[in-house]
């Protein structure tokens, strides 16, 4: 039995908990964290998660002490866990699946076939319509099994620490990023300072100079 809330925080963090996970988008959200927070903020509803399905929303209702409602038709079907098969004969390596897969289990390079870890795939979906080539499919992993019936609290588990592994690679790549185009820029202005600095007076004297004693050979010459 869960314990009760002490805190709008420990509420969100229970929710979250209760979440399978799959950071579908499916509730409306961009991922479970939001999700559990809009729940926890009373401004979403218990019953918009197909992939948690019925017990699922179960277990949100014993939490938050709202009464069980069916799921909700406008955020999808109660079904089998899928799994995102990539037909590496098409694939073209524009790595767009790459950037949409939160759990990070696609594999690969630029103009190379990628891969799927298939242990790792929480069945988002999110692949698909992120593929121009249509090279990836769904097949059902779980024949007859839906919900958490098809996920466990180690899978669940696991693909939160991959998707907050993922948010936090990329925010480091962004500031890395970010870090050296700062440095290009200051390069290239210390380079236009050191090119449009004024000489120093003895530069400018000696330049002076030369241009003197050629004005003067010039006035010889022209005289002599």
């Amino acid at each position: 039995m869960t314990a009760a809330p002490d805190s709008l925080a420990d509420l969100i963090e229970q929710l979250d908990l209760a979440l399978p996970q799959t950071q579908c988008t499916r509730c409306g959200y961009p991922d479970c964290r939001a999700y559990a927070e809009a729940m926890a903020r009373g401004e979403a509803g218990i019953n918009q998660c197909p992939p948690g399905g019925a017990e699922g929303i179960a277990r949100l209702a014993r939490i938050t002490g709202r009464p069980v409602l069916p799921l909700s038709a406008a955020h999808g079907v109660e079904g089998p866990r899928t799994l995102a098969v990539i037909d590496e004969a098409w694939c073209i390596g524009c790595t767009l699946c790459i950037k949409a897969c939160p759990a990070d289990c696609i594999s690969g390079a630029p103009k190379l076939m990628h891969t799927l870890v298939a242990e790792q795939c929480t069945g988002c979906e999110l692949c698909v319509p992120a593929c121009p080539v249509d090279c990836i499919s769904l097949v059902d992993a779980t024949p007859g099994r839906s919900g958490w019936e098809a996920w466990s609290a180690a899978q669940a588990s696991q693909a939160r620490e991959r998707y907050r592994f993922k948010q936090f690679r990329e925010q480091r790549e962004t500031q890395e990023n970010a870090r050296r185009l700062a440095e290009k820029a200051e390069h290239k202005l210390a380079h236009l300072a050191e090119l449009t600095k004024p000489a120093d007076d003895a530069e400018l004297q000696r330049k002076r100079s030369v241009i003197e004693a050629a004005l003067a050979r010039a006035r010889a010459k022209r005289e002599g």
